[in-house]
């Protein structure tokens, strides 16, 4: 019971502290998934190919998420279902989504 307790207000306070849109609104959720989050950039990367298309497909499956437009496989999905639609703002899911190209990008960071 005070290990979950625990858990719970470790949560609330990494929300808390969390830097910018990106951290408080992706990271967080993100951190109990077998998937990381480097992972799914490398599907959409992999899927849409251009910086370009990988925001506008991130952005799309965000407002409108869908088990048909994931990048996520059939088992991920059965196991860990469709993510709630947005709740953040435009301004704040373009930010987010810019946070998570640069954070996880290859181009220009291979030698």
């Amino acid at each position: 019971m005070v290990k979950n307790i625990m858990k719970i207000l470790l949560f609330f306070i990494s929300i808390l502290n969390a830097q910018n849109v990106f951290e408080r609104n992706c990271v967080t959720c993100h951190q109990t998934l077998p998937a990381t989050l480097q992972e799914m950039f490398k599907r959409y990367l992999l899927i849409y190919s251009s910086e370009t298309n990988v925001k506008a497909g991130i952005k799309h499956y965000l407002r409108y998420p869908s088990k048909d437009i994931s990048a996520m496989s059939d088992l991920f999905i059965d196991t860990y279902g469709i993510k709630e639609k947005t709740t953040l703002s435009p301004k704040e899911l373009d930010e987010a989504v810019n946070i998570y190209w640069e954070k996880y990008k290859v181009f220009g960071k291979l030698k």
